[in-house]
């Protein structure tokens, strides 16, 4: 049995999660798949939606904003030992995607977002009482074969949970200056299959 990449960051310490939370972080690889709702999703900051759009080509961020979004999130294990994410916001103006991809280096959790991997995140990740935590630390931009070291303009955290006998996640984007300006939140059902992708609770 192969290890997920929150394994081989965490180790033991997932057995402290809660079984439901758990069984998604854990196992050999094979496709997970997601639904629900969100109670709000997108961009807080109208002067930040001009940006955004640009963003949104890339599938790193969207502008807009909206409550009682239907969502579903698609993990799929890469040939490299990563987990490919796709999430599908479903807005009444059409749906948003974010994608992006989680891998080990030097035992440490990255994230690199977007369908081209334009923008990379180191992610410290840890468990604390029931529910699993990650902050982000240091960034990179990478452009065609450069991967340049970026200042830290925005902060991101990430709370994953167990609420009502659902999963449920909280992801928060803030900057120093302007506070929190992208978020999601909400709680949804989550299944892991075998490679197929045909998932089974």
């Amino acid at each position: 049995m192969s290890c997920s990449v929150y394994e081989r960051v965490l180790g033991e310490e997932l057995d402290r999660l809660p079984a439901l939370l758990r069984a998604g972080f854990t196992g050999e690889a094979a496709i997970g798949v997601g639904d629900g709702v969100f109670a709000s999703a997108g961009c807080t900051r109208r002067l930040l939606r001009p940006l955004l759009r640009v963003l949104a080509r890339q599938r790193v961020l969207f502008p807009e904003f909206g409550t009682h979004v239907p969502f579903r999130i698609v993990n799929t294990p890469t040939a490299d030992g990563g987990l490919h994410a796709v999430r599908t916001f479903r807005f009444p103006s059409g749906d948003r995607l974010l994608e992006d991809t989680l891998r080990v280096v030097d035992g440490h959790l990255h994230d690199v977002m977007g369908r081209r991997g334009g923008f990379e995140v180191r992610m410290l990740v840890a468990v604390e009482g029931e529910r699993l935590l990650m902050r982000s630390e240091r960034q990179w931009l990478h452009l065609g074969p450069l991967r340049l070291r970026l200042p830290r303009l925005a902060g991101v955290t990430v709370t994953e949970s167990v609420v009502g006998g659902r999963r449920s996640i909280d992801v928060r984007l803030r900057s120093p200056l302007l506070g929190e300006w992208f978020h999601y939140a909400g709680q949804f059902d989550y299944a892991v299959g075998g490679p197929s992708g045909e998932a089974t609770t």
